[in-house]
This record gives structure tokens, sequence and C-alpha cells, in this order.
């Protein structure tokens, strides 16, 4: 089983939701983040003053699959992501060494 956390841009939820999906992932943990790569922030402009913006808001989406699916999540997840300009967000695939259904106690790649 494996881990997949991604950092997107957070006007690309519906669309990489969507295409999760469309391609059987049930579920999936969004929470809203703030950072900064590359990137490193940006000014903006309020009334006059010019400020820096040092962490800007993201979008974390956590899910685990099968090891045999991680290709297709990872690379439906970067299509729906994408805007190809800078900031579109990293994916990171990690192992996961056991998993507990909590309901049922059910273990391993069954509690998928």
């Amino acid at each position: 089983m494996k881990w997949i956390t991604a950092i997107i841009k957070p006007f690309k939820q519906d669309e990489v939701r969507e295409a999760l999906t469309a391609i059987g992932i049930t579920g999936m943990t969004v929470s809203e983040v703030r950072g900064f790569g590359r990137q490193k922030g940006h000014s903006e402009l309020y009334r006059g003053a010019e400020y820096q913006v040092d962490f800007l808001p993201k979008l974390k989406i956590e899910l685990a699959t099968t090891e045999d699916r991680v290709n297709q999540v990872v690379e439906t997840i970067r299509t729906a992501a994408m805007t190809g300009k800078i900031g579109d967000g990293k994916i990171f695939v990690l192992p996961i060494e056991h998993a507990v259904r909590i309901r049922t106690g059910e273990t391993g790649p069954n509690v998928l």
C-alpha cells in the first residue's frame, strides 16, 4: 500500500476530486495549508501599501491506494492539478507499513 500526498492550488480541488472519482478513488482527506517552495511568496498591494506574502494558500490532498494503482493516481492528480505556471504543487508517495480499519479491525489492503 502507498500513501499519496499532493499539495495543489486551491482552485484545482474540484477538478482533482472529479478526476480521482472517475478512476475509482472513493476516499481522500483534504486540508487547507499554507506554504512556499521555489515561488517564495509574492508582493501584494493593499490600500496603497505593498506587503510581502510569504506563505501562499494551498490544499493538501492525502489518500491511500494499492501499489498497482500508484502511477495511475499520481498521473491523474498531476494532470488535473496542472496549470503550467509556477506554484502548481508537488506529489509525494510514501510506503504504508500497516493499516487498520477501526470499526471492523480489518488490516492490510482490505481497509482501502
